[in-house]
């Protein structure tokens, strides 16, 4: 995305759109939450949900996420935002936000774009951020002249502190923001402010020269408290994901959007849709069960419907890839029974799908990935179509796009067989 172009004006008029940069930092390594960004939330992975965000907002002109993963390249080019390659020294746990924004402002830099009058940070880890509140931190510096801005919520709470001296129940504790001597009413106190880490707007001149986001006239823009939440631990992703129904970005910035998606039916695929097929084996492929004998040998029966079915998609010039987190002899032999290429004992199923594109230029957004357990979840984030078997587990049927009748191991394959070529399928 390019900033709006002026129509040629009289002299002495400017009707120029500010640049309005937003970079939203998004590394892959998290030590509290493993794979944070990608972590779903709402149906959407936190970093998408972030990209949304900013690209609805009306005073933003550019989304550039900084990324080391290329998962989360592949999620976040699909939902329309620009990435930059984020380096090893600026991504590793104790690399500043600042650090990852004034690397995305030096590599535009570097292609003669020129630095935008704004730059906003966005963090993907405040999973119910809005549009109207990355735009309240722009106006704040475009309109009301602020050299930076960031969101904050209304605090009534008396903080405490204790103190460094004994130890557990015999340690010195004392309030922070209030005399414990004097309790006054709610409405006596003066208003805290909590900051949200949500949204930061500055202006770029300004945040160059002083390094970080806190600099000049200072403008604190009030959100709603209950949607503040940040994503740190495991517990906070649980409980993002249990208010998600009810503070969901796309709800709160256009809820006739949301009803519109709502009420649409429901589309199958078509051949028109989808140039690729990527298949899980355990469970959608088998019924997830195994036999094991007393030698250890394994054993799982395959539907041959489903054989059939991948065979008539490769016929039609479709792309079939089985891709399986166990490694084991039954998914080579049956990849060589269908003369389909596999990739087993895949830990992250997500970056392998996402090298496996590119390297053979699929588009993402034309492949239908089949799955059935919640290890499925991250190369849903990145497909076009993610699709589940009927007996799919709930996490995973709540996130797919389509959904087959038939159970895993029961022709499941068959049936998007019969999705995808229609007529065609029937043709020997």
């Amino acid at each position: 995305m390019t900033p709006d172009q002026p129509d040629k004006q009289p002299e002495g008029r400017r009707d120029v759109r500010p640049d309005v940069l937003v970079v939203i930092p998004a590394r892959g390594g998290s030590k509290g939450v493993p794979g944070k960004n990608l972590a779903p939330v709402g149906g959407e992975p936190l970093v998408v949900r972030a990209v949304r965000a900013s690209l609805r907002a009306h005073r933003t002109t550019r989304v550039v996420v900084s990324t080391d993963d290329v998962g989360i390249m592949t999620a976040v080019g699909a939902a329309g935002a620009q990435v930059v390659r984020r380096p090893a020294d600026i991504a590793g746990d104790t690399s500043s936000s600042e650090s990852a924004v004034l690397h995305v402002l030096d590599e535009l830099a570097r292609a003669e774009v020129p630095d935008p009058e704004v730059v906003v940070l966005v963090q993907c880890t405040s999973p119910f951020l809005t549009p109207e509140e990355i735009d309240g931190v722009v106006a704040a510096v475009l309109d009301d002249g602020a050299d930076s801005a960031l969101t904050a919520a209304p605090f009534h709470g008396f903080l405490w502190r204790t103190d460094g001296a004994g130890s557990g129940s015999r340690r010195s504790s004392h309030g922070v923001n209030h005399d414990q001597a004097h309790r006054p009413r709610r409405q006596d106190r003066p208003e805290d402010l909590l900051e949200t880490g949500a949204a930061y707007a500055m202006r770029t001149d300004g945040f160059r020269a002083a390094g970080h986001r806190f600099f000049g006239s200072v403008a604190l823009v009030r959100t709603d408290p209950a949607r503040v939440l940040e994503i740190d631990e495991p517990d906070d992703l649980a409980r993002a994901r249990a208010l998600a129904p009810l503070f969901t970005a796309a709800t709160a910035a256009d809820p006739t959007v949301q009803e519109q998606e709502l009420a649409a039916p429901v589309r199958l695929p078509g051949r028109e849709d989808i140039d690729a097929v990527v298949l899980d084996f355990d469970g959608t492929q088998t019924d997830d069960r195994v036999w094991i004998d007393a030698d250890g040998r394994e054993t799982v029966a395959v539907h041959r419907g489903d054989g059939l079915g991948v065979a008539r998609l490769v016929r039609a010039g479709l792309t079939v890839l089985i891709l399986s987190t166990e490694a084991n002899p039954v998914v080579s032999t049956r990849a060589r029974k269908l003369n389909v290429p596999v990739l087993q004992g895949i830990a992250r199923k997500d970056q392998a799908l996402a090298l496996w594109a590119e390297t053979h230029s699929i588009d993402l957004r034309r492949v239908l990935y089949l799955g059935n357990d919640v290890n499925d979840l991250s190369c849903f984030s990145l497909v076009g179509w993610p699709t589940a078997v009927a007996d799919a587990q709930p996490e995973v049927l709540d996130r797919a796009r389509s959904v087959t009748e038939r159970r895993g191991g029961h022709g499941a394959v068959r049936e998007i067989a019969s999705w995808l070529l229609g007529k065609e399928l029937l043709h020997p």
